[in-house]
């Protein structure tokens, strides 16, 4: 596999813009593709500030950066954006209908060979790939976030994916620095699965009053030597992702998976997490307030 390929990453949200600042780094012409160009220029702005911190840290040298720069552009064109592409990622929301027109569109203007990845935390990568007419060429590749932190990437079999194509995208895994496992096609897979799980779980506890928001994640923090508690990782995620693969998780696997009511409540409230500024925490300029976690309900 060489880094010379064209890489298209259609969404420029934290996950678009993670994928799209791995590919870069690594050598790869890079095209992210969003339809609002807000979306594109603060994408742009994010991954120059993680290049140039990098730099910053010594971690990476400035004529790398450099280039890192011109191997990206952007586009709010998927169909033109498809053309010549190798490998396309799409971060769309976990919104089947969504990501089932980005992989229509992907399919018949990018090239019969590119490789077409969606990075759906729970979705069903058989029912994505059937809606193009290269489902042997259709794969999982679900990310972390926050992408240039996190090592893994999970990539997930559909039941006509090729052996090749799951060979390749390991392969684009090893471009980027990342570590990949192969899971079949599974509600939630394997990472979904738990997270959801321990997340919904924490929010019951925390709704029934067993204890603060702070000690529930700063008992999985020290207890498991987790990097963050499971709140603020929901906060991190999205209630409103995170809503959205409970439901399907509940709705395929069963009870276990029911939505805890006070996440339901917060997303009609609109508190979904970092990315609204108020979540299970308040976040000032991107930094958690100081006991500012939500309290039993």
């Amino acid at each position: 596999m060489t880094n010379d390929k064209k890489i298209v990453v259609v969404g420029a949200g934290q996950m678009g813009l993670g994928i799209a600042h791995a590919f870069v780094t690594a050598g790869c012409s890079v095209t992210m593709v969003d339809i609002s160009q807000t979306a594109l220029d603060r994408a742009r702005a994010s991954i120059s500030k993680i290049v140039a911190d990098g730099v910053r840290l010594g971690k990476v040298r400035q004529e790398a950066a450099d280039k890192a720069e011109r191997l990206l552009s952007t586009s709010d064109s998927l169909v033109d954006a498809s053309k010549g592409a190798a490998l396309v990622v799409e971060t769309a929301s976990e919104d089947l209908s969504i990501k089932l027109d980005i992989m229509r569109k992907a399919d018949e203007n990018a090239p019969a060979d590119a490789i077409l990845a969606t990075n759906t935390s729970a979705l069903s990568i058989t029912e994505i790939a059937a809606a193009t007419a290269r489902p042997e060429r259709v794969v999982g590749m679900h990310f972390f976030n926050p992408v240039h932190k996190m090592k893994l990437v999970e990539i997930i079999r559909g039941i006509a994916t090729d052996d090749q194509v799951v060979e390749a995208t390991r392969n684009w895994s090893e471009v980027i620095g990342k570590t990949s496992i192969v899971v079949n096609e599974a509600p939630g897979f394997t990472t979904s699965r738990i997270s959801a799980l321990l997340g919904n779980e924490a929010m019951w506890m925390l709704s029934e009053g067993v204890a603060t928001a702070e000690d529930i994640d700063t008992s999985l923090r020290l207890a498991f030597n987790h990097p963050m508690g499971p709140l603020e990782l929901g906060d991190l995620t999205g209630w409103d992702t995170r809503l959205a693969v409970l439901k399907h998780l509940h709705q395929t696997l069963g009870e276990k998976f029911r939505p805890c009511p006070l996440i339901l409540k917060m997303v009609k409230a609109g508190r979904y997490g970092r990315k609204v500024g108020h979540g299970v925490y308040r976040y000032e300029n991107g930094q958690k307030v100081p006991g500012s976690g939500l309290r039993a309900h």
